[in-house]
């Protein structure tokens, strides 16, 4: 591969569309690692999505969220940015250098060599946003001296106990590159993994202009680990046999899950359907589909993968996985189990947020399946049901927040 020159703060850029509504899907090309590539994004898809899930540059990690930890940092068009900051539809006509584009295994860059000769790297979650951030340090200020460098380099949160090596790597390689820091390594024509790559397109093209994708016939899980992982066990009264009944029964199953309803029977055990999710003044919509994947009757468990989007650019799949077990006084104990995988606006929230609120949901659907086995119907949640939702997500955030900060008023304690 070639090295990637910066490209000049003057060059011209496509003018923005003035608005895109909310259900509209963007077609937008850009240059990534030196590969011309054209995706298919919603409005509201941030661009470290846009990178992770549709071209499969996983490199670029996800922190908070918000700008503040850095850990997201690219290149765009020669400048330092954050990734969750940026709608990927802002990018059209851009520049884009992520840390794949540094150097690979085989020809690494002096800031990859430098981190490994020095131990900055443990567990790695931070790596990728040191690289990019020191490496946009010294190719802006390549006589930054070792005193100066834990300020200069306090746009990436991560203080582990690698990090006085990061610091030594990166003073390594300035006094190397006292000119400046070589140029990405790994950027020219290559092929991106995933979906939407190909030649460029252009100015960004509305929905109608573009071929509308065909429903997924099949739900494709990630491979990467999930958002949040969930888990919820539950004591019913109902006997075992009787929620059985209600989790091998897909139709009574999924309007047992708040806000679910079943729209299309398929075949091979698959299901279509639709969602809402209702936190205080957020609503979401997905449109998926769900497909058992395994249906034990002696050991009372039900498998099944879910998949679903909405038209603001969120989108979630699940593994889940549901078991009944005798419990006491002949009543059930009833586990759920959830890794579910987050993308665009829901993500954006946080991923504790959300694995706060899935706990939730699966605490109403217990309580819905002991209804529904008891009686054979299930009452549709009101708003009543959804407040206690909101109510409930913010008092255990609320909680984990009171937990944390004693621990650290306990830990200045025991120091002093």
């Amino acid at each position: 591969m070639t090295a990637l020159s910066d490209p000049p703060a003057s060059r011209a850029r496509p003018a923005p569309r003035e608005r895109v509504a909310a259900d509209e899907t963007v077609r937008i090309a850009m240059t990534v690692n030196g590969t011309g590539a054209t995706v298919d994004v919603p409005p509201r898809a941030h661009l470290a999505d846009a990178l992770r899930e549709q071209l499969g540059l996983t490199g670029t990690h996800l922190g908070c969220e918000h700008g503040v930890c850095g850990m997201c940092t690219i290149m765009v068009d020669g400048q330092a940015a954050r990734a969750c900051l940026l709608f990927a539809v802002q990018c059209e006509g851009a520049e884009i250098v992520t840390v794949e584009g540094l150097g690979t295994p085989e020809d690494q860059h002096p800031l990859q060599r430098a981190f490994s000769a020095h131990h900055g790297l443990q567990c790695g979650f931070c790596t990728p946003g040191m690289l990019m951030s020191s490496y946009d340090l010294l190719r802006s200020d390549p006589g930054v001296t070792a005193e100066e460098l834990p300020e200069q380099m306090s746009g990436v949160l991560c203080r582990c106990t690698g990090y006085r090596g990061i610091l030594a790597a990166v003073d390594d390689v300035a006094r190397t590159y006292p000119d400046g820091v070589p140029g990405p390594l790994a950027c020219g024509h290559r092929t991106l993994v995933g979906r939407g790559t190909g030649a460029g397109s252009g100015a960004g093209a509305p929905a109608e202009d573009v071929p509308a994708a065909a429903a997924p016939e099949r739900v494709e899980l990630p491979s990467g680990p999930p958002s949040a992982v969930v888990e919820v066990t539950s004591t019913l009264r109902s006997p075992t046999d009787r929620v059985w009944a209600v989790l091998d029964d897909f139709d009574l199953l999924a309007r047992c899950l708040p806000g679910a309803r079943l729209t299309e029977v398929l075949d091979g055990d698959r299901y279509r359907g639709r969602a809402t999710v209702a936190l205080g003044p957020v609503r979401l919509s997905f449109d998926g589909l769900a497909q058992v994947v395994e249906r034990d009757p002696a050991a009372h468990r039900l498998r099944f993968h879910a998949q679903g989007s909405d038209a603001g650019g969120s989108a979630t799949r699940a593994d889940v996985v549901l078991a009944a077990a005798a419990g006491p006084g002949g009543g059930t104990v009833l586990t759920a189990h959830a890794d579910v995988h987050l993308t665009g606006r829901v993500a954006q929230f946080g991923r504790a947020l959300a694995g706060d609120v899935s706990r939730r949901m699966f605490e109403q659907f217990a309580a819905s399946v002991d209804e529904a086995a008891q009686t054979g119907s299930v009452t549709a949640p009101g708003r009543r049901a959804q407040l206690r939702l909101l109510v409930g997500t913010a008092r255990d955030a609320a909680g984990a927040l009171v937990r944390r900060g004693l621990g650290r008023l306990r830990g200045l304690r025991r120091r002093s």
